[in-house]
């Protein structure tokens, strides 16, 4: 259901953060936070820069902590890089204007941050913001972040999703709420490696959330336009990602073909029966074979081949029948051709759904925000997002979480090279996620 306003009736609500963001030069200087993030995109377990730049920024506000890298991440982690390509990340983060002294504390991939303000006496309230980027080459022709001077340096990178604009409005979320009449406390959680699914579980399970009464996770554009806010995304279908890798044995492709054990046929087997999984009745079920590759030369039986794939399903346990079979297709088209396979798991993302009773706390406020002009209650997602380890891990302990959508014009869509953020929305979001931070404080819900 959609609830729409006249930003002209309610503007009055708003009207001191709207000054702040129009007279102050604090926010001129986030507006070139997000246009210094977006030129320095990084992927998942490798933002090394963007880490030492928030806390470069956030050593600057009123904090009562802030914890940075493997003091806010549980130890296990998921699909972290070998060393020689998190020494080259953390290199280039440095050679970029990253203080090396943070950056050493992020040793090993242990990056994201959660900066933590204290206001007296009332409920903790979180906010989730993801921080990495995407391996996409970012358009350099018609594209606003190429023609105004901020497209991607890190070649090959980009921020494709919008997570430079949501770490922004993390800090100005901070600066926000310490001008504000909140009472509790404020933890924002500068979540590293969405894009792969692997960072939401071990920030989870970190012990910083352990104590959150209310959760609330963002997310802009997802195809909704400026000025409109989804108060409560649900849909999150489950997901896990997987490396296989097949092993055979090489042999001269003309001379002696019998004498090999052909990696690759046992890849395309494994691809085409993949595809062929049933799906099942109680909802929808997804699976993937994004990322393939083996073999070396024309005239040799490939000893090597590999899958990087996904599957995914409306309901955690939907997911977990994809994997199954998933898992029985890769090893039985191993066998069928003498190879052997080894499958690693890289990220993973239960389904989630976000609590009327905190949605619609945000819904009032955005139908009260300068700028909204439409508000849903709900909107599905129709993908997968790890922020729901957070959320669950903030229910099953009795608190309540939503994941808001605020709305953005952008010219390409989501992990295109295209994809760009319009600014005012970073305006909009920090209204919206102070005003309902400021309710909660009252203990409105």
């Amino acid at each position: 259901m959609a609830r729409n306003t006249s930003a002209d009736e309610t503007g009055a609500t708003t009207y001191a953060r709207d000054a702040r963001w129009g007279g102050m030069s604090v926010n001129d200087d986030l507006l070139d936070l997000r246009r210094e993030l977006h030129r320095h995109p990084e992927p998942a377990w490798r933002e090394f820069y963007t880490t030492a730049r928030l806390v470069d920024v956030l050593e600057t506000r009123a904090l009562d902590e802030l914890y940075v890298g493997p003091e806010v991440l549980a130890e296990e982690r998921r699909g972290v890089p070998d060393d020689a390509e998190l020494d080259e990340w953390a290199r280039r983060a440095i050679d970029a204007g990253a203080r090396e002294d943070v950056v050493d504390r992020l040793a090993g991939g242990y990056t994201g941050l959660v900066a933590v303000r204290r206001m007296g006496e009332g409920p903790t309230v979180g906010l989730r913001v993801d921080i990495d980027g995407l391996p996409i080459t970012e358009a350099e022709t018609d594209h606003e972040p190429a023609s105004a001077g901020f497209r991607s340096e890190n070649e090959g990178f980009m921020h494709a999703c919008g997570h430079d604009a949501h770490a922004t409005v993390g800090v100005g979320v901070v600066d926000a709420i310490a001008e504000s009449d909140f009472s509790g406390t404020l933890k924002v959680f500068f979540q590293p490696s969405e894009e792969t699914v692997s960072g939401g579980e071990p920030m989870a399970e970190g012990g910083h959330l352990d104590d959150v009464d209310y959760l609330l996770a963002l997310h802009v554009g997802l195809d909704h336009p400026t000025g409109e806010v989804v108060a409560g995304v649900d849909g999150f279908l489950a997901v896990k990602h997987f490396r296989a890798e097949f092993s055979g044995a090489s042999a001269h492709a003309g001379g002696h073909p019998e004498r090999g054990r052909n990696a690759v046929q046992a890849m395309a087997t494994a691809i085409g029966n993949l595809y062929s999984i049933p799906r099942h009745d109680e909802g929808a079920t997804r699976v993937n074979a994004g990322l393939v590759g083996g073999g070396t030369a024309s005239n040799i039986v490939p000893e090597e081949a590999f899958i990087e794939g996904e599957v995914r399903g409306d309901t955690t346990e939907l997911m977990e029948y994809m994997d199954d079979h998933a898992q029985r297709v890769l090893r039985s088209a191993a066998e069928m051709h003498d190879c052997e396979v080894d499958v690693e798991y890289q990220g993973r993302a239960p389904s989630g759904e976000s609590d009327d009773e905190l949605a619609d706390v945000v819904a009032s406020v955005a139908e009260g925000t300068a700028g909204v002009d439409s508000v849903l209650d709900s909107d599905d997602l129709g993908g997968s997002e790890d922020a729901t380890y957070l959320m669950r891990h903030v229910q099953q302990r009795g608190g309540l979480a939503s994941f808001v959508c605020v709305g953005t014009d952008h010219p390409g869509g989501h992990h295109t090279p295209t994809f760009d953020v319009d600014e005012e929305t970073i305006r909009i979001a920090i209204d919206v996620f102070t005003g309902t931070i400021e309710r909660l404080g009252r203990k409105a819900v």
